[in-house]
């Protein structure tokens, strides 16, 4: 049988033309092989069945039908390690004898075989770390893990008191190159920089400002986490981190509530005493600013009818030097007049006689109606 002889299998034909119709082609070679393994080619078994005669018959056709199957097996190989995928929110970073060459993203790709390696790193998903406890099952009811994870919660406060804080902080990759090379554990890497952030700035606040400004915390914590991350050159960014629980240890937990009803109380009488501050002083100082008006006004007064009175006797003054008798009888007459109407009763004394005149009852005889005819 002739090796190109359109009969045989080994014959010329159209080649595959997709890798399925070569794992196919190879799937069907190997099983001819091994179903004429160990046969007579001229046995009852390959009657009437071509086969293919290019190695002979004996131990070296079998041996170099075998070497054949491994070559084809080899070629396939290489063919399939040449092509590879990046799934979406991936990226893939590509080795040529250990040395980065290049980032690919999302699709079917081209790498050299035996040469390139190719890491694959998701930059899309947003990675999770938890800290004083472990999600044990996810979902609408979550069901969380604390045993045996005291110690990192547990932190020391600059007023000497112990706090037991539960966090997670959530990130994810940015630089996929510098997230495969720089540091070896990242996840670890990660770890460690947010315990140490936040047991640094927890010391140095005390324990009611911890407890009173919990986003002020998950915020510094942030930036100083990734800041040591960036030095680092870990290639991730800290999406957030969120402050799960944040009380006192359950040993002082009764203590600590008796504080808190304490503090509440003197919360409560220093409203109550500011209260009473703000309705009483605005009304004493409202008081005291109405006594200084009037006495300011009282002042001037006094101080007008002073200015008046004196500049009144200064006029009087300037006509009585002009004419003094005119003046003396004057100021006589009005004063009888601004006198007079406020006396009961009337006695002119007669100087020379000395004795008293009859009762003159000017006033009356004025004020007297008339009759009635």
């Amino acid at each position: 049988m002739a090796f190109d002889d359109p009969q045989s299998p080994w014959g010329k034909k159209k080649g595959p033309q997709t890798p399925e119709e070569l794992i196919a082609l190879l799937l069907s070679k190997l099983k001819e092989f091994f179903d004429g393994f160990g046969k007579d080619p001229g046995g009852p078994g390959s009657a009437g069945r071509p086969g293919p005669d290019l190695f002979g018959a004996g131990l070296f056709g079998r041996l170099g039908r075998l070497g054949l199957v491994m070559g084809v097996f080899f070629l396939g190989s290489l063919l399939f390690s040449a092509f590879y995928t990046i799934a979406p929110g991936e990226q893939g970073v590509v080795l040529r004898f250990g040395r980065y060459v290049k980032t690919t993203s999302p699709g079917l790709s081209f790498k050299l075989p035996f040469m390139d390696e190719v890491i694959k790193v998701d930059v899309e998903n947003v990675r999770k770390e938890e800290f004083g406890f472990r999600t044990k099952t996810p979902g609408q009811r979550t069901e969380f893990e604390k045993t045996g994870y005291g110690a990192e919660s547990l932190m020391l406060t600059s007023d000497r008191n112990v706090i037991d804080l539960e966090w997670i902080i959530q990130y994810k990759v940015q630089d996929p190159i510098a997230f495969a090379f720089r540091v070896k554990d990242v996840k670890q890497a990660v770890r460690d920089s947010s315990e140490v952030a936040l047991r640094r700035i927890v010391g140095n606040m005390t324990f009611d400002y911890v407890l009173s400004n919990r986003e002020i915390l998950a915020a510094a914590t942030q930036r100083e986490v990734q800041a040591s991350l960036d030095r680092y050159q870990a290639g991730v960014k800290i999406v957030t981190v969120q402050l799960q629980d944040v009380n006192p240890p359950d040993q002082v937990k009764p203590a600590f509530n008796e504080v808190n009803e304490a503090d509440q109380d003197m919360k409560r009488l220093v409203n109550e005493a500011e209260e009473a501050y703000n309705r009483e002083v605005p009304k004493a100082r409202g008081d005291a600013k109405k006594m200084l008006e009037e006495a300011q006004g009282y002042a001037v007064e006094r101080v007008n009818l002073a200015q008046g009175e004196a500049s009144r006797f200064l006029a009087i003054l300037k006509e009585y030097k002009g004419g003094q008798d005119v003046t003396r009888r004057r100021m006589y007459l009005e004063t009888m007049q601004e006198v007079l109407p406020k006396v009961a009763e009337i006695y002119v004394v007669d100087g020379n006689k000395g004795g008293l005149l009859p009762l003159l009852d000017v006033r009356g005889k004025a004020t007297a109606t008339p009759k009635e005819p």
